[in-house]
């Protein structure tokens, strides 16, 4: 039972008051009033000479009067008391600044608001972050500057600086002849300054909490997300895992990080929960501290859950009619490797490695970690471990690489492993993948030209640098498989080749 205030139980069961009888004799004589001006109306109407007409008239006049104050309400009805102003949609004055991350409209109750872009034309999207002093009227400034322009807000975030300040970032639909200068010094004279904007897109107007979770739940899923997942959350930047060890097993200095991780400006250092450090560089932009305490939460959620890979496998059959499984891999099929490697040919291991073939197996704990890429592994039926492919995160690109044993080659299994790397790529929104080989490697020239994507051949010194440039739309043989693995990533369906 809830405990009632005595002030409340009061006013709750406060008796009704009894009348008094005075009240009743003034209504009684109100109503022998009012039965008098109606008897002496209803004579002057049907005795008088001109009754009809007056009858008549004082309709007209009645009509008139509701009909102007029906017109006078509607005009006055939303304008907001003299000296106070309108109410944003943010739920906060226009006069101050807005806490809610949730989307604004830069014409909210602005009485003189440009129109609506979206019906004004086409129009564009774009992403655009300043720096204004965090005091009331700074927001309203921006969106009223913004509004003169027809430019619509659709989300706003804002992140307060340490030393004083808000950054407000916006995600802004504006008519599609509006420059980006001119809207950079529109926000100049509102107040904003270190003003930057980039075209954005579709993949933009998730807001920004949905879109934390969905790469929050891929990271969960698989361990090799969280690379990609830091670059979709901080957009256009570089990202180095930097492990503990060298290939020669020394410490490796650059690898130092605390737990609690490092800001500086534009660069931020993150301790790897696989070991090593993670940096994260992105030189046009100083990351704020709320991105760098979202990018830690990732990497903290990434070191809660413990080496991870996704455990789905596909089953193919090759054309003369031998099965083979396509699944990922991890350091656990690290000994199924080097034996897979003492059973290549010193031709194939120096088309894959490029250099010493009795340096091959250093790399092979680094190919397989999925904190540098991805891994997959054809196996035979009983189980032996025939070929590799590797998507490998390297900065800002991203490297395809293939090692099938001899044995197995110029079956298909290195275009149906390329195929899917390529798709891998695609779904991480990579703009490009390259593969580096040998001008004499025809077995990967023609598995590249395979994929149906445009392509950039750069040859120094005998080595063969291959760039796809990735599109969506055509990814090679293979391409319905792939768009169902899209969008069922983690499910496991049986495929015939």
């Amino acid at each position: 039972m809830t405990d009632r205030s005595p002030a409340t139980a009061h006013t709750s069961h406060r008796p009704q008051r009894a009348h008094h009888w005075r009240h009743d004799l003034v209504e009684l004589a109100a109503l022998f009033c009012a039965v008098a001006v109606a008897d002496a109306l209803a004579n002057l109407v049907v005795h008088g000479p001109s009754g009809p007409v007056m009858l008549v008239a004082s309709a007209v006049a009645l009509l008139v009067t509701a009909g102007f104050h029906t017109w006078w309400a509607r005009r006055h009805s939303h304008a907001p008391p003299p000296g106070q102003a309108a109410p944003s949609d943010t739920g906060a004055p226009t006069g101050g600044r807005a806490t809610s991350s949730e989307p604004a409209r830069s014409g909210a109750g602005a009485p003189d608001a440009a129109p609506d872009p979206t019906t004004a034309g086409s129009t564009a999207l774009w992403r655009m972050r300043t720096t204004v002093r965090d005091e009331p009227g700074s927001l309203a400034a921006l969106c009223t500057a913004l509004a003169h322009h027809a430019v619509d807000i659709l989300t706003l975030q804002t992140h307060p600086l340490p030393e004083g300040g808000t950054v407000d970032e916006f995600l802004l639909r504006a008519p599609q002849e509006l420059a980006s200068a001119e809207l950079t010094r529109a926000v100049a004279r509102a107040g904003g300054h270190s003003t930057w904007i980039e075209r954005a897109d579709a993949h933009d107007l998730v807001d920004t909490p949905t879109r934390v979770l969905g790469l929050a739940t891929r990271t969960a899923l698989d361990a090799a997300e969280l690379p990609l997942a830091l670059r979709q959350l901080l957009g256009r930047c570089t990202i180095h895992s930097i492990p503990a060890t060298t290939l020669t097993g020394r410490p490796n200095a650059a690898a130092h990080a605390p737990v609690e991780g490092v800001l500086e400006s534009t660069t931020m250092r993150l301790r790897d929960p696989s070991g090593g450090a993670i940096t994260v560089d992105r030189p046009h932009l100083p990351f704020t501290p709320t991105e760098f305490a979202r990018a830690r939460a990732l990497v903290e959620l990434d070191a809660r859950l413990g080496p991870r890979v996704p455990r789905s496998q596909d089953v193919l059959t090759l054309p003369e009619g031998n099965e083979i499984t396509v699944r990922r891999a991890d350091g656990s099929d690290l000994p199924a490797a080097r034996a897979m490697h003492d059973r290549c040919s010193e031709r194939t291991l120096s088309l894959r490695y490029h250099g010493p073939v009795a340096d091959a197996d250093r790399y092979l704990g680094h190919l397989l970690s999925p904190r540098f890429g991805r891994t997959l592994a054809a196996t035979t039926a009983s189980g032996k471990l025939v070929a590799l492919g590797h998507l490998l995160w390297d900065g800002d690109e991203t490297e395809v690489a293939l090692l099938i044993e001899d044995d197995w080659q110029r079956r298909g299994i290195g275009s149906e492993l390329l195929g899917r790397l390529v798709s891998m790529a695609v779904e991480a929104r990579c703009d490009s993948v390259y593969a580096v080989t040998q001008a004499s490697n025809t077995g990967m020239v023609a598995a590249m030209r395979g994929l149906g994507l445009p392509l950039d051949y750069q040859i120094e010194e005998g080595t063969l640098v291959i760039t796809a440039r990735l599109d969506t739309a055509t990814v090679g043989s293979g391409s319905t498989y792939r768009q169902q693995a899209e969008q069922r990533p983690y499910e496991s369906p049986r495929h015939q080749n």
